[in-house]
């Protein structure tokens, strides 16, 4: 099953909150009582998203989070990457050397190109999109062209 982690969905949540309040520092106390996950859920989230540069950290007393840029430019893969690392559907979608029958297998590369056009979908959907902060519709042109492609592949096919 092709399924993120709890933690992505958490992580995605928060970073709409941010996105919600603009400029605005908030903590992860006030972050964890806005989205009922739990605190120290938060602060775990908050430090990978810190670290991965999705969000900036502000000490002291009037400190707390904000996004590093605006949700415009925060995409999909950008949280998932953070959180759980690249997405790849195979191991040799992973690149070379990541399966021991790749040089002998038939299907690799269809799997390398629907995991490529899937990764084209993430880079393609914004945390401002995610948040409904933007009215563009949500769309996946790359992931639909490749289906597109696989099916007339397919047809052709005897």
């Amino acid at each position: 099953m092709l399924r993120i982690s709890r933690l992505t969905d958490y992580a995605t949540v928060l970073l709409a909150s941010l996105a919600a309040a603009p400029g605005r520092l908030q903590t992860a106390a006030l972050l964890a009582e806005h989205t009922h996950i739990a605190p120290p859920t938060v602060s775990k989230i908050l430090k990978q998203l810190q670290r991965a540069h999705l969000v900036l950290s502000t000490r002291g007393t009037h400190g707390g989070y904000q996004l590093a840029r605006p949700p415009g430019q925060i995409t999909a893969a950008a949280i998932l990457d953070a959180l759980e690392g690249p997405v790849t559907l195979t191991d040799c979608a992973a690149g070379e050397g990541h399966c021991g029958i790749e040089h002998t297998c038939q299907v690799g590369r269809v799997w390398q190109r629907l995991n490529l056009a899937i990764r084209r979908s993430l880079q393609e959907v914004t945390l401002a999109q995610l948040a409904g902060l933007d009215a563009v519709p949500v769309r996946f042109p790359a992931l639909e062209r490749e289906l597109k492609a696989a099916a007339q592949r397919q047809a052709v096919r005897p």
